[in-house]
């Protein structure tokens, strides 16, 4: 049973696929929104159509999250076996929940309000003082089937637009911007190569490591 008062925000991030830390499907937009929960719920479906079993569900599910930022595996999490009611056995070794029986709802969230409670808790506690601070300028990085990368973001792309890439100097000032602003850094973490293609607005450049 919950405690009387306890409140806990959950956000629904579904569809976290195999490679998505190198910006495949939802890639760093769904990961990004995985950084600002305290604890993790992990919903492994006991009844897939291919027959993927839970634990390979979860060392994908890790493998990705570890990619793209390893300190997220430190992340307290709660794993449940999802689709209890048309599981074709009940073999899974841990908390199972129905949303259509309702079977194991209230046992999972007393596990996740303890996890949640548990990580309030360990938090440094606040000054009083609150600082707002413009919030910084994002990119993603999608990688295509053809397996060039590509950079979406207002910044970057103003940075390749406003420039005269045919100069020199002006080339330099925007690789100099786009340094600055991450890419490099982006795009190594979403898996590019020397040589690889990729593509920023209307700009395309085949990359180097040191550019």
């Amino acid at each position: 049973r919950l405690d009387e008062g306890f409140e806990m925000v959950l956000a629904d991030i579904p569809g976290l696929i195999e490679g998505a830390s190198e910006g495949r499907g939802l890639g760093h937009r769904f990961l990004r929104h995985v950084e600002r929960a305290r604890v993790l719920l992990v919903l492994l479906d006991l009844a897939t159509a291919d027959g993927t079993t839970p634990e390979r569900q979860l060392e994908v599910l890790l493998h990705e999250l570890g990619n793209y930022r390893p300190e997220l595996l430190d992340r307290p999490r709660v794993v449940v076996g999802s689709r209890a009611d048309v599981a074709p056995d009940r073999t899974f070794d841990g908390l199972v929940v129905s949303a259509v029986t309702g079977e194991g709802v209230m046992p999972v969230l007393g596990a996740l309000a303890v996890a949640v409670r548990e990580a309030r808790q360990a938090e440094p506690e606040s000054s009083g003082l609150i600082v707002h601070e413009p919030e910084g300028e994002t990119l993603d990085v999608f990688r295509h089937d053809d397996g060039s990368f590509e950079v979406i973001g207002r910044a970057v792309q103003r940075a390749v637009a406003l420039s005269d890439l045919t100069n020199a100097e002006a080339l330099a000032y925007a690789q100099d911007r786009m340094k600055a602003l991450g890419v490099d850094r982006a795009l190594v973490r979403a898996g590019v190569r020397p040589g690889d293609t990729v593509h920023i607005g209307t700009f395309t450049f085949d990359y180097e490591e040191g550019w």
